[in-house]
């Protein structure tokens, strides 16, 4: 019953984050009605990774003779399968799990626990992967999930923009100020053109970096709202200033999605995770129009900060098939299979060293801001139940774009709604 309540909840969570931004595995109660001989189902949300890990995939088949069928769906559905599986229903055998659902997983038996397989694994250098994302994937010391990537966030802009402007392009050595005043001369009186877009929604790659930068967090040490820190409080009224006076509307970004303004030649700037670039060099105008740099720094601080986040491959704990299963993870996770990721383009990737590779399976970028910012980075803010306050921390942010609430009544009203979510969370 626990399990239930807790998916129940999560299922409804996970729709509203799907708003703001047929698999046939081993159930997760062991009733599933695939057998060893099917071969491997393998489920991610995104399809601009799907070619580069069919290779992988296909890899590992011609090596170990193992089939896996992979299964691309979008980050609603993908949630909406999962805990179907959760409650008696068929889950994949290996799938990808983020940081936001992780310990309501773990904490509820649905993963397969990997613990001695890795631990007897030959294949495997677990010392090559941050501790942030080894430990965001272990419950009780029992390991849950092999790291997969690791993402930073960096900022893209619009060469021919700021060239019409006469503005140089940034470098790095931008104060937030400094950027700010440049995007108000970005923006056009008539709507045309906006310096910058963020939606509440673009957390990790966009505002959260603001308040990391600016020395204000998020969540604090001892498990509280960051969002009555006087740092936190600047960086969000800096935010609102950004959002009232160089982005388009609430409306235009909600229908129509920053990234897509961005690619549409509407904004001269957006921040965007390194997750994006697989989808990004594939657009025309962007290979003409843009670049990346690194994110600004704070005056104060002197620090630019980067949020980072990564996922981990795992396993149903009902699957037909543990021990193949886990070899197509040990697989993901080995050098080589790491390094061909961040090759091929798919994503950065998790071991460390290996992602210079990523950084030049394009020449239509620079990329080298991704990497720059790892000197720098704060690993993405989480709980035990980090749904459970992250997307009423979203709603709240909403009514602030849409000129609903100030933003200090927001903060106000985020930092009791989340102090009171926290410390409700039970496992």
């Amino acid at each position: 019953m626990k399990i239930k309540k807790l998916i129940a909840a999560g299922l409804t969570a996970t729709m509203v984050v799907g708003m703001l931004t047929a698999c046939g595995g081993g159930s997760s109660e062991g009733g599933g009605s695939k057998k060893k001989g099917d071969g491997l189902t393998v489920a991610i949300w995104d399809t601009n990774q799907q070619a580069g890990l069919q290779e992988i995939i296909d890899a590992f088949t011609a090596e170990t003779g193992i089939k896996a069928e992979l299964q691309v769906l979008d980050w609603s559905a993908y949630w909406t399968l999962l805990e179907a599986g959760a409650t008696g229903g068929e889950m994949p055998d290996v799938f990808w799990m983020h940081s936001n659902e992780a310990v309501k997983y773990m904490s509820n038996d649905i993963l397969l626990d990997l613990t001695d397989k890795v631990a007897g694994s030959e294949k495997l250098e677990m010392d090559k992967f941050p501790q942030d994302l080894k430990d965001m994937y272990t419950w009780k010391d029992k390991v849950y999930a092999v790291p997969k990537d690791r993402d930073t966030i960096a900022m893209w802009y619009n060469k021919k923009m700021f060239d019409e402007a006469k503005i140089d392009y940034p470098d790095g050595s931008w104060t937030w100020d400094e950027f700010y005043e440049i995007a108000e001369k970005l923006t056009k009186d008539d709507g045309s053109q906006f310096g910058f877009a963020a939606q509440p929604s673009n957390e990790q790659d966009t505002w959260m970096n603001m308040v990391y930068s600016m020395g204000g967090t998020i969540v604090t040490d001892d498990n509280k709202s960051g969002f009555d820190d006087p740092n936190t409080l600047r960086a969000m009224e800096f935010l609102d200033k950004c959002v009232k006076n160089v982005m388009p509307d609430s409306n235009t970004m909600s229908e129509t999605g920053t990234d897509v303004l961005f690619q549409s030649g509407k904004v001269a700037m957006i921040s965007q995770g390194s997750w994006m670039v697989a989808g990004f060099k594939d657009n025309d105008y962007l290979v003409e129009n843009a670049d990346v740099a690194r994110l600004p720094k704070d005056a104060e601080t002197g620090k630019s900060v980067s949020l980072y986040n990564g996922l981990g491959w795992a396993a149903s704990a009902g699957t037909a098939m543990p021990d193949e299963a886990f070899q197509l993870i040990e697989w993901f996770g080995t050098k080589d299979m790491q390094l061909k990721q961040a090759e091929l383009g798919v994503t950065m990737a998790a071991y460390d060293g290996v992602s210079d590779a990523w950084v030049n399976n394009t020449d239509v970028f620079n990329l080298q801001p991704y990497l720059d910012v790892m000197d720098d980075t704060v690993f993405r803010p989480h709980t035990n139940s980090t749904l459970a306050w992250w997307n009423p921390m979203c709603e709240e942010l909403v009514k602030v774009w849409n000129n609903e609430e100030k933003m200090a009544d927001a903060c106000k009203n985020i930092t009791s709604m989340m102090n009171e979510k926290i410390a409700e969370e039970d496992y």
